[in-house]
């Protein structure tokens, strides 16, 4: 499919993290997270559970300083859980690990929980719900989504016995959600430039995905309204990677950003690469499609 929408097939690939202490974080999301350690040492550590894709690659930042609160950037990274019974047994290890979870909520859509790396990085592990079970819309957008308490207990009860010390095989990068300063700005950029469809929308947030998903981008501006990105030495989000199905969606996205007039659209044989208006990099390349709940 080309022309004004985004390949349906993408989805997200590594995401690249700048930490201030590189062992400590990889300690973190290996022990913790349950991510298997591909690689480490030096100044990169790559994790995830299969070894030709990354979920996660952590880069050393030699001299960091703090990041601001306010900083556009990054909100949280979202990690996919299979089914819902590998989402209680990240529960319950992160629990074990005496590791604090700032949030649990039943979206709906899913069912998350939220919590910080050492960085002070968002981080939220979900499990979606079947699509026919998914709210049914009651306004415009063509996705409901709500916030409510998680039923933990239900959860827990899913779990395997004793905790797992790693994250389910099909585990992935589900969305990314960004702090950007201004929301009507980026919400251009990622549904007309890029070609991802708007699923939801409120007064300071916007969720955008391909295919139908419920977001594979969540943008909001509840701390970041006319903030100035994070600093290159502050810990963060330095590179989104997504996959698209073939080269002519490839050949689209580059045309339709040009003729949206996106300025330093960067192009070789198998990428694009982009910056968005917070500057944010994107890389977007052609991966085998993965098939989604």
């Amino acid at each position: 499919m080309t022309g004004d929408r985004i390949d349906p097939a993408l989805r997200l690939g590594t995401v690249h993290l700048a930490v201030s202490d590189l062992g400590r974080s990889t300690d973190f999301y290996e022990r913790v997270i349950g991510l298997p350690r591909i690689t480490a040492g030096g100044e990169q550590a790559l994790l995830g559970p299969q070894p030709e894709r990354p979920l996660l690659a952590l880069t050393r930042l030699h001299e960091p300083t703090p990041l601001p609160l306010r900083a556009a950037g990054l909100y949280h990274i979202a990690l996919l859980h299979p089914t819902r019974a590998s989402l209680a047994d990240s529960l319950v290890r992160v629990a074990s690990a005496r590791w604090p979870f700032t949030g649990a909520s039943d979206h709906g859509v899913s069912e998350a929980l939220y919590l910080d790396d050492p960085d002070g990085l968002g981080l939220e592990l979900y499990a979606d719900r079947a699509r026919s079970e998914w709210p049914e819309p009651d306004g415009s957008d063509p996705i409901r989504m709500y916030t409510l308490p998680l039923d933990l207990d239900s959860l827990v009860a899913a779990a395997s016995p004793g905790p797992l010390a790693h994250v389910a095989p099909g585990t992935v990068v589900g969305h990314v959600h960004l702090k950007v300063a201004d929301l009507d700005r980026a919400v251009a950029f990622y549904r007309d430039a890029l070609g991802l469809s708007l699923q939801a929308h409120l007064p300071s947030a916007a969720f955008v995905a391909a295919g139908g998903y419920h977001h594979h981008v969540g943008l909001n501006t509840w701390e970041s309204r006319g903030a100035p990105p994070a600093p290159d030495t502050a810990p963060g989000l330095r590179l989104v990677e997504l996959g698209l199905g073939d080269a002519s969606e490839l050949e689209a996205l580059e045309a339709r950003l040009t003729r949206h007039g996106v300025a330093e659209v960067h192009r070789d044989d198998s990428r694009v690469a982009v910056h968005d208006p917070d500057g944010q990099a994107l890389s977007f390349a052609v991966q085998a499609a993965v098939t989604r709940a």
